[in-house]
């Protein structure tokens, strides 16, 4: 039966009448299938994730090598739920078969907290006689309880609690009007919620008190702005438009666009997942890099102060990236012809939702792709570039998260991800001073340091699974100036350092040198400079994780400590905090320290492994990100190397092209908008 109903909703997502492609998430049919065999053996339980247990990567590529003569992979549900007494179960259930193929109790853990979880908080804070006479000490009556608000955050992990009760923490706001922001009017203490007996157990109160802020509100919404003078008039409309239609195929959820071709996966944790992606290299459909990922973030607060020191939020594994994405039918950010894809969860009850167009795919003119004029005789080429961008935003509490993945015409892959939203505020009384763990950026509001580092997880193919990295330094010869070898004292070189085991390959940036790291094929060499085919990671926005070693911070989110770690392929190994990390207290530290400290000495060198790149910023904020802040863009590269015999996109359409030969015979080739700019015609 369970089969059955896989085959009945197949066509949605793969346009035929067989099962969905082994890499496809989950259909609505098939969450509710899984929820429905689990609760034929065990009931009584809320529903936290129901997910693709991704088919194991041998088995998948076995098939992809040979889909006729190597079994299909079975579809496969991970699926986590939380019973009464806040216990956790995880389990594994084939869809295929139509059975549970594990399922346990996990002791003394807590799953991430989905938004039907947030959204319970507000209602209880509301009722609470405890918050109800907090609020009037600041300086907000009992009647007006309907106008304070909270952002649920999981409580990090407090020593006081444990982790064996499901508990959040509820950071408090007040809205004088329906349409203020909350953010302008933060609220000094903040309440317990046990998310099992949905009660307020606790609330921690500051030592100096500081009342509801008597300011203005201060927002950026229409009526706000038409009352301070109104919006600009002097923008004029850029219509972007692809008369012809767009330039990329889609095959279910496999895309093909300008040589490249890659799976779009999406899940509840991670968001956009990218698989098997190849390039087409004349006729040669080339391997690059297996499943890319944003796998993990945490964004640490810099107040000492109890209890910010429990604000560090991972957005991914305490709440999850798919979870909270947005819809993109009203207000999305892309323009031009677009398509979109949605996204299917399971709710607390074991229902499944859909978030509707939750991935945007578009085109956008990128600029120059080359160009060069030769100063002789003003023969120029020039060809401009355009890129393929696949895209989700998600909210989390305050902030938003815009999650561009580039392909460019080059080879190079890029990940983009812009931050705006509005800041995490607190409370501060008149000439309060902040210690310099915040700056005020509005009478009343202190916005406290932080950062945001995200962790990209990268499982390279590049020409095939076999690949070691190498870091890559801009290194002066040691050779002294009137030397032989270096007589004017210009020499440089790049400095390669290759990584044997997991401890060694523990690296960190270094602006100094440029650094970058090589992941490399080693047994392919170029013909023209014999060096190994390999994609090269540029990233330059990588901050030291701020919280000192040792402390709590530091404890729970290991991935951060280091830029790059590089650990042996295992299919288990996906999520660098952890499995479960709400409520975790680092005692140990789960996830990849754990993983590196099992196995030190494991060869990641000419074999199947794992990069994993945490980079970001670190926010200092000022009155210019308040009341809403501007996008904050930062960008990291995969750029191939010594992977092309020459220059992989000569074969692009130039804008404009003339020769020393077609100069002197007044001929040149240009495009239609070309021939615009020069006069010649429309």
């Amino acid at each position: 039966m369970a089969l059955d109903r896989l085959k009945q909703t197949a066509a949605i997502v793969s346009g035929d009448t067989g099962p969905p492609y082994p890499l496809d998430p989950l259909t609505e049919a098939e969450i509710e299938t899984a929820v429905a065999i689990i609760r034929k053996e065990h009931n009584g339980l809320f529903f936290n994730t129901v997910t693709l247990w991704e088919p194991r990567k041998a088995e998948m590529m076995a098939w992809l090598q040979d889909p006729k003569g190597t079994p299909r992979p079975h579809r496969v549900a991970d699926v986590v739920a939380v019973g009464r007494g806040s216990k956790v179960y995880d389990g594994i259930v084939d869809l295929t078969e139509g059975k549970i193929v594990s399922w346990q109790l996990t002791e003394g853990v807590q799953p991430l907290i989905t938004m039907e979880d947030l959204q319970i908080v507000e209602s209880i804070v509301r009722k609470d006689p405890k918050v109800i006479e907090q609020c009037g000490i600041i300086g907000i009556p009992p009647e007006d309880m309907d106008k304070v608000y909270c952002d649920p955050w999981t409580i990090g992990y407090d020593e006081r609690f444990g982790s064996n009760v499901r508990l959040q923490q509820a950071l408090m706001y007040y809205r004088p009007h329906i349409d203020d922001s909350q953010y302008s009017y933060p609220l000094d203490f903040c309440p317990i919620f046990n998310a099992d007996t949905q009660e307020i157990i606790h609330i921690d109160i500051p030592p100096v008190r500081r009342p509801v802020n008597k300011a203005p509100p201060s927002n950026y919404h229409t009526a706000a702005i038409e009352a301070e003078g109104g919006y600009r008039t002097d923008l004029k409309p850029i219509n972007i438009t692809q008369p012809e239609g767009v330039s990329f195929k889609m095959d279910g959820r496999i895309i093909s666009w300008q040589n490249w071709k890659l799976h779009i996966g999406f899940n509840y944790r991670e968001g956009l997942v990218l698989s098997n992606i190849t390039f087409n290299d004349k006729g040669n459909e080339r391997p690059t890099f297996w499943r890319l990922s944003l796998a993990e973030m945490v964004v640490p607060y810099g107040n000492p102060e109890h209890p910010h020191q429990r604000k560090h939020a991972f957005d991914l594994g305490e709440y999850g990236g798919g979870y909270m994405t947005n819809s993109l039918s009203v207000g999305c950010d892309c323009k031009g012809a677009i398509h979109y894809m949605d996204a299917s969860f399971v709710n607390r009850a074991g229902q499944a939702t859909t978030i509707k167009n939750a991935i945007c795919i578009h085109e956008e003119d990128a600029g120059i792709l080359f160009k060069h004029t030769d100063f002789r005789d003003n023969s120029c080429t020039v060809t401009r570039a355009r890129k393929l961008i696949i895209s989700h935003i998600f909210t989390a509490a305050n902030y938003e998260y815009c999650v561009y993945w580039i392909f460019h015409q080059d080879g190079t892959i890029q990940l983009e991800i812009k931050l705006t939203g509005i800041l995490n505020t607190y409370a501060m009384n008149p000439d309060e001073d902040t210690n310099g763990w915040g700056t005020q950026v509005y009478p009343g509001v202190n916005a406290h340091n932080h950062q945001h580092l995200f962790c990209l997880r990268i499982d390279p193919n590049i020409d095939g699974p076999e690949n070691t990295v190498y870091q890559v330094d801009a290194t002066r010869s040691d050779a002294p100036v009137g030397s032989d070898e270096n007589k004017y004292g210009n020499a440089f070189y790049a400095k390669k350092t290759r990584f044997e085991n997991p401890v060694q390959a523990q690296s960190d940036y270094n602006a100094a040198t440029s650094r970058t790291w090589d992941i490399c094929n080693e047994n392919k060499l170029h013909p023209y400079s014999g060096k190994p085919v390999s994609y090269k990671l540029v990233s330059r926005e990588v901050p030291e994780l701020m919280p000192k070693e040792g402390g709590l911070v530091w404890k729970r989110a290991g991935f951060a400590r280091h830029a790059v770690h590089v650990t042996k392929y295992d299919d288990d190994q996906i999520h660098p905090a952890g499995r479960h990390v709400p409520q975790t207290s680092g005692e140990p530290s789960q996830g990849l320290p754990a993983w590196i400290a099992a196995n030190p000495t494991a060869n990641i060198a000419n074999t199947d492994i794992v990069l994993w790149h945490t980079f970001g910023l670190t926010h200092f904020p000022a009155p210019e990100d308040f009341p809403v802040m501007p996008a904050e863009p930062m960008s990291l590269l995969l750029r191939p190397r010594h992977f092309f015999l020459r220059n992989p996109c000569l074969d692009v359409p130039p804008s404009y092209c003339s020769v020393p030969s077609g100069v002197e015979q007044g001929g040149a080739l240009v495009d239609k908008i070309s021939r615009l700019a020069f006069r010649e015609g429309s």
